[in-house]
């Protein structure tokens, strides 16, 4: 994790690794200070302190989650006495999406020796994920702490004079999504809305909402844009986000239409330069998207996790990629 300055008063902790859980948070260093997400496990969310503790004097007053997801809400308890600010569809959402004890039971049965072997024959995918995850992360002794200050479309934050508005844009990525926009430092946090260099994965949405995000984004014309995963860009990143997701969408409806499963199509599918990306085989997630929409269902069905990541898995392993995810 490192430490970059994005514009006077905008900062960036980034995780270089830019795998699942490998997050980036940001921080705004005025009018008391605002951090945005709060890392995936304790250890990582009091490194981001420790580096955005180069900047700021003292601890922020506030912090903005932008959505549900475990790996942005899971520090949010060392931020004792703060406002957490987030969507109002984000309390409900994190106790659904963000229990931590899914995540410490998947690890403790790739701990075991009988239950890892068991994991092993009936969800390859879900041992292969919680072993990257044992690479870097410790999920023990993490609390939910749900947001205190919720809001429908739209929040306006005045920080000693430099205004910084909170836009909900979901559901694209997942329901509670949210970017943090500071115009006078033309800078966007985007959260999940935007992954660069990296495959994108999307749960709760549609395409065309997504689209309707990164349109936004860049009709907001920001000098920088602070991706939860990959590194700092600017509008460049997100038209070349936006190409990946129309060039799969279209691809998808071409199997769909020719009668392919949407793991079949995942194997399948020419990616071309997309393929560089970190995590190429996630690729399976957004054509799975693709086909529910076409099969007209709700852009919330649920997903059943463990099958997902086997299937994540089967694909590296049909296309000859690394697995990870």
């Amino acid at each position: 994790m490192n430490l970059q300055q994005v514009s006077d008063n905008c900062f960036a902790v980034l995780n270089e690794k830019n795998r699942v859980c490998d997050g980036n948070s940001g921080l705004i260093n005025v009018g008391g200070g605002v951090v945005i997400d709060t890392q995936s496990d304790l250890a990582h969310a009091r490194q981001m302190i420790d580096l955005f503790g180069k900047v700021w004097k003292g601890m922020p007053k506030r912090v903005i989650n932008t959505h549900e997801d475990a790996d942005h809400v899971w520090g949010n308890q060392l931020f004792e006495g703060a406002e957490i600010i987030a969507h109002r569809s984000m309390p409900e959402r994190m106790r659904h999406v963000a229990d931590p004890r899914e995540t410490q039971k998947l690890l403790k049965i790739a701990n075991g020796f009988i239950s890892r072997l068991l994991l092993k024959v009936t969800h390859p995918g879900a041992l292969a994920i919680a072993r990257q995850l044992q690479q870097d992360y410790d999920f023990d002794g993490i609390r939910l702490v749900i947001p205190t200050t919720l809001f429908d479309e739209q929040y306006v934050l005045d920080l000693d004079g430099t205004e910084v508005q909170l836009i909900y844009v979901g559901p694209c990525h997942q329901v509670g999504d949210i970017i943090v926009h500071v115009p006078r430092e033309g800078v966007v946090f985007a959260g999940d809305v935007i992954f660069c260099k990296c495959t994108p994965m999307g749960w709760v949405g549609t395409y065309r909402k997504w689209f309707e995000s990164l349109d936004l984004i860049i009709s907001l014309n920001p000098k920088f844009i602070v991706p939860r995963h990959g590194p700092v860009c600017g509008v460049e990143g997100v038209i070349e986000m936006k190409g990946y997701l129309e060039y799969l969408y279209a691809e998808s409806q071409r199997f769909f239409h020719q009668g392919l499963t949407s793991l079949d199509a995942a194997k399948r599918m020419d990616i071309g330069p997309y393929g560089e990306w970190r995590g190429p085989a996630r690729l399976y997630l957004n054509v799975e998207r693709a086909y529910r929409e076409l099969r007209n269902e709700p852009e919330d069905a649920p997903w059943d996790s463990a099958k997902s990541f086997d299937s994540i898995y089967e694909v590296a392993h049909a296309r000859g990629l690394e697995i990870e995810f």
